[in-house]
């Protein structure tokens, strides 16, 4: 199938975002050959900075098959904004379905067409305190299985030290690296033509965060958690927590209530 033409929009874009991404990031680009030159694919990418995804999308553009990035519907609909997004050829994400696989549609007559679709499987910058890769959300893993396409896992670091995590201000000096490695191909071969249930899903996630992760273990030179940092677990945790809180300020406030009237009897 062949390659959709780049088009003057995404063009217009990296005339404006490439040469400030050339002056603030070094660049270490590894892994470019395991790229498909032809056909429709998904890149499956780690989240840790608010301008990673401008410093991906430079080392993406540079492969010659640009990424197109899945954001919400009501983005491409009006103004400027929906012009630029229709015009680069952005990926809109149909959250008001109550279908989970109609929510990707477009996703997936993207990748049909030929196009690379770059998925964040975790949803937001990793909150892990080291800022390894999350559990991931099953997105990527829909849309691979509906079209059997490869799925290309790429770690990325660097630019979460240009400008980390939730901070304001970057830290512009010294110049950061942007280090890329992409691997070959996740093998999803073993979820074909089953029933997508949510376990299957979950698995399928695994897999893929795994990939992403070994990536980005090499890049690190060290090795990540065992146990991926689930967001959602914390989350439970964090209201358990704060039940306990309560409950323990509750009893303590009957105990002072009880005491009051004890010492009121007595006297």
């Amino acid at each position: 199938m062949p390659r959709r033409r780049i088009g003057f929009w995404y063009r217009f874009a990296a005339v404006i975002a490439k040469p400030p991404l050339v002056v603030l990031i070094k660049r270490d680009w590894r892994g470019m050959e395991h790229i498909p030159a032809e056909g429709g694919f998904i890149t499956a990418v780690n989240h840790n900075s608010h301008i990673d995804p401008f410093a991906y999308a430079h080392f993406q553009y540079n492969t010659g098959r640009v990424p197109r990035f899945l954001a919400k519907s009501g983005l491409f609909k009006k103004g400027f904004v929906g012009s630029f997004m229709r015009g680069t050829g952005q990926i809109p994400v149909y959250r008001e379905t109550t279908d989970a696989l109609s929510a990707f549609r477009a996703a997936i007559d993207a990748v049909e067409r030929g196009e690379c679709v770059a998925f964040y499987p975790e949803g937001t910058i990793t909150r892990d305190p080291d800022q390894w890769p999350m559990t991931g959300k099953t997105g990527a893993a829909r849309v691979a299985l509906q079209t059997k396409c490869p799925v290309i896992p790429v770690a990325q670091w660097g630019a979460n030290e240009l400008l980390p995590p939730y901070a304001k201000k970057p830290n512009v000096l010294p110049r950061k690296t942007h280090h890329v490695l992409v691997g070959p191909p996740v093998d999803l071969t073993r979820f074909y033509d089953k029933e997508m249930t949510p376990d299957l899903l979950k698995e399928a996630t695994e897999v893929i965060m795994a990939a992403v992760t070994r990536q980005l273990e090499e890049i690190r030179g060290e090795k990540a958690p065992a146990t991926p940092y689930d967001p959602r677990q914390e989350r439970i945790e964090q209201r358990r927590r704060t039940a306990a809180q309560n409950n323990r300020q509750t009893q303590h406030r009957a105990e002072q209530e009880k005491a009051g009237q004890e010492e009121g009897q007595g006297t």
